[in-house]
């Protein structure tokens, strides 16, 4: 019998799930390893070999950790749940002129619902991942009960930002061993445990389905005729809309692209607006690109179940954004944001998180962004946002 209990532990091979499933396994816990092959990349037509968590190689890794500290290990094949819903939803997202970020979906809604599942036929009470965060949970205060995420001690490696849409009931049950320590810290508890192949190891931070960082071509080979269908759009100037050039489609841009845009105006443009309806791609200088707010929907609540009148928080609007002050609203399924000051290149698609200090009071998607000069109502006196803007 285990000191703690069993644990399943998602590990993908590389040197963070790998220590966290040792941590785990010194501690006492019963240790199950698991890899999940969330996708074949030969069935994408890219061209590049296959790399990252679902490569041949990842998974033997894992299991080679496994074995040599004599725990067993599995792989999930989640390929189709996986494609029907975060591929399905990356082209889709293209196609409405935002620009997706499919890998906080997968884990919020296609890993962390695979391994609890696959928990509970394993009898394992927990689960477990090689996540840069920390969860506790509130024991008094508004937030009594609730579980949650906050920032880990590595600021450079902190991936609060990624787990704001993990469920309370999910949070109940995962462990995030790694969030009180740094990455230097992890890389010397490999050598001295004898892995010195996962200190080496170069990590992978492209999207696991499209390797060769090609999501043009990968959109082009999902969708047959897309780029005849779309091709011949005009790019436009910001705020006089003059014509300047043609494009290759709405759906090969983003906010805030600057290099392969394939024309030439004197000066660095930026794009600032997609327009599906119309297929026009706007451009702008730098100073068009920054907005005041935000409407954010489809939120997840961690730190409490609802934000009652205005919060201050620090917003992100990306990845490695640092975040900015701002003054957040709920009404209903929605949250207006109000930046403290603009933000460059908010991008319709991509995922907005709020936090407290270090705390993640939760996040949401970005449906659209907008000028202060652009709110046709101001917040209600009675704290709720109304989110109508132009």
């Amino acid at each position: 019998m285990s000191k703690h209990g069993r644990i399943l532990v998602a590990m993908s091979g590389g040197i963070d799930s790998s220590l966290a499933a040792v941590m785990l396994h010194e501690e006492g816990y019963e240790v199950i390893g698991m890899t999940m092959k969330t996708w074949d990349y030969a069935s994408s037509g890219g061209t590049k070999k296959e790399t990252g968590c679902c490569s041949l190689d990842s998974i033997n890794d894992a299991r080679n950790i496994a074995v040599s500290l004599g725990f067993p290990h599995y792989i999930l094949d989640i390929r189709n749940e996986f494609g029907d819903y975060v591929i399905d939803h990356f082209t889709g997202e293209y196609l409405e002129g935002r620009t997706p970020n499919p890998c906080v979906l997968c884990n919020t809604h296609i890993k962390w619902d695979a391994l609890l599942r696959r928990a509970d036929r394993l009898d394992c009470e927990f689960i477990a991942t090689g996540h840069y965060a920390n969860i506790r949970n509130e024991n008094g205060g508004p937030s009594h009960g609730r579980y949650v995420i906050s920032k880990g001690v590595d600021n450079l490696k902190d991936q609060s930002y990624v787990l704001w849409g993990v469920s309370q009931e999910s949070l109940s049950r995962t462990k995030l061993p790694l969030g009180h320590l740094r990455k230097s810290e992890i890389r010397e508890m490999a050598k001295e445990r004898g892995f010195i192949e996962l200190v080496t190891k170069s990590e992978s931070y492209e999207i696991c389905f499209v390797p060769d960082n090609d999501y043009r071509g990968f959109l082009k080979r999902r969708v047959p005729g897309l780029e005849q269908e779309v091709a011949g759009g005009n790019f436009i100037l910001e705020g006089s809309g003059k014509v300047v050039g043609k494009h290759e489609g709405y759906p090969f841009y983003t906010i805030g692209q600057r290099k392969g845009l394939g024309i030439a105006l004197g000066y660095p443009v930026f794009v600032t607006e997609i327009r599906k309806d119309t297929n026009e791609v706007v451009l702008g200088v730098d100073k068009d690109l920054f907005r005041d707010g935000m409407i954010v929907s489809r939120l997840n609540l961690q730190k409490y179940d609802r934000i009652a009148g205005p919060l201050e928080t620090v917003t992100k609007v990306r990845y490695k954004d640092p975040g900015t002050p701002a003054t957040i609203h709920q009404a209903g399924d929605k949250i207006q944001v109000l930046f403290h000051d603009g933000v460059s290149a908010i991008a319709p698609g991509q995922a907005a998180v709020f936090y407290e200090g270090d705390d993640v009071v939760g996040g949401g998607w970005i449906m659209k962004s907008f000028r202060r000069s652009d709110v046709q109502s101001a917040i209600s006196t009675d704290g709720e946002a109304q989110l109508a803007t132009a």
